[in-house]
Parts: C-alpha cells; structure tokens; sequence
C-alpha cells in the first residue's frame, strides 16, 4: 500500500521553532525537540527539521538541535539548512538524521546533489524548491534561494526534474506566497512538478483547513503534505488529519 504522508514542519531559528509568513514575521513556538516528540508520538509519518537562517548566516546546521530532536523521537527525520558538501551530511546521518534537504547550495553547484546521491543514496536526498509566481518563466514559477530572499531566474519545474536526473529521492517545492497564509497550498505549482518527476513531492507552504491536505494530494499529485501552523497553533491533531483523509479514501496510516 502507497500511503500518503503527514510531515509536521520544524523550522527553527538560534535553536528555537519559529512559524512565519511568507519566510517573514517569524513567531517563537517553542522547543524542537520537544514539538518533534508530540509529534512523533502523535502519529505524524515523518518530521522536517529547517534550520532556516544557516544559509543567510553562512554556516552549518545547528547539530546540537538535531541531536536533541533525533533522541526524542521515533519517526525519520529530514534535515535542511546550511548543507554545502557530503561531509556536512555525513555529519548529520552521523547523529541519526534519515534524510537530508539541500537547496541554495544545489542550486549553485548541481552536482552536489550527484555526489550526495552517489555517496550516500537518493533515498536520503531530499531537494527542496522554494517557489514564487513568475510571468517570466515557462511553468510561471521561479526558484528562490537564501531563504526565499533571492530570485534564482531559474523555471522551478525545469529544475525539479533536473534534480530528480541528478539523483534527488524526493522533491520538496515550498510556496513563497502561500507560506504561513492557511489558504491553502499552490495547487498549479505542486501538481506542475509532481508530473514532471516520478520520485515523490512533498507539497508544502500554506495548509490551513483539512481540505487543503486533501487538495494537495488529488489535485496537486502530492504523496505527502507538509503542516506547521495547522499543527504547531493546535488548529487539528494529526489524528484529525489522518480520519479527514481517510473517510476520503486516501490511504494513510492510522
């Protein structure tokens, strides 16, 4: 059975888990590693942990917030934020990391996703694409880098499937405009990339309501939703998440 998957969101900054919008306006909300166990215990697939401020600040990812989240939990966890080379992920497979996301540092040197794939297995590899609208651009959508602070003058959905030829085991295309809105996730953009590869994509950036996850999977083709403020606030457990799906007949499990 092919389940779809519920992957609560940790992005953190200085050590803390922060929710924004838009990558802006960032609000303390708490502990990781402690979010992570509520979590984990409550049924979530898969955590990602963001450490979102390492590229702007030019350095690694804080692995004493790693580790500490990796001790409390019992599901696979993908890390992200500052991974330039094979060492730093060796580093964070080291501590007990299931997969790692690169984004800026692909998007500059392309083979590093090959040799991070090569060293290691695209299983591990998770490339993730933040995205905003473009009329510029072929698929109307482009690639951001430093956190979304950059534009990459790159077509998101050419470079999804350039990832995927490189060695990419899962695509994780955010929304910049629907990051932290709870209007629900960029459809067009989600299901654009979700055709153009065969690994899976991780919608991500802008779920509010149940049936935006839903969405996400039947008309954006997405195998997997990542949630943060539906989850982190309390709006819905991630037990809620699971029935709504599955009353729908979404395979997930329970």
């Amino acid at each position: 059975m092919d389940y779809r998957r519920i992957v609560p969101c940790l992005d953190v900054k200085d050590g803390r888990l922060v929710k924004g919008v838009n990558f802006v306006n960032l609000k303390d909300v708490g502990d990781p590693a402690e979010n992570g166990a509520a979590y984990s215990d409550a049924g979530a697939d898969e955590l990602v942990f963001l450490d979102i401020t390492a590229t702007l600040e030019n350095r690694q990812t804080m692995i004493d917030a790693v580790q500490r989240t990796v001790d409390r939990i019992s599901i696979p966890l993908t890390v992200g934020g500052g991974i330039r080379s094979v060492d730093d992920v060796r580093a964070l497979l080291d501590v007990g990391v299931s997969k790692v996301s690169i984004n800026t540092a692909a998007v500059r040197n392309p083979q590093l996703i090959q040799e991070i794939a090569d060293e290691f297995g695209s299983e591990r590899l998770t490339v993730a694409i933040d995205t905003r609208e473009s009329d510029t651009l072929p698929s109307g959508f482009e690639v951001t880098i430093r956190g979304g602070t950059e534009g990459a003058g790159i077509d998101a959905v050419e470079w999804a499937a350039k990832a995927e030829s490189l060695g990419a085991g899962a695509i994780l295309p955010t929304s910049m405009d629907t990051d932290g809105m709870q209007t629900g996730y960029d459809i067009p953009m989600t299901r654009a990339i979700a055709d153009a590869v065969s690994v899976p994509v991780i919608a991500s950036g802008g779920a509010g309501a149940l049936e935006h996850l839903y969405e996400a999977i039947t008309e954006g083709h997405a195998d997997a939703v990542l949630v943060a403020s539906i989850a982190h606030f309390g709006t819905f457990s991630i037990r809620e998440m699971k029935q709504y799906l599955a009353e729908r007949g979404i395979p997930v499990r329970l």
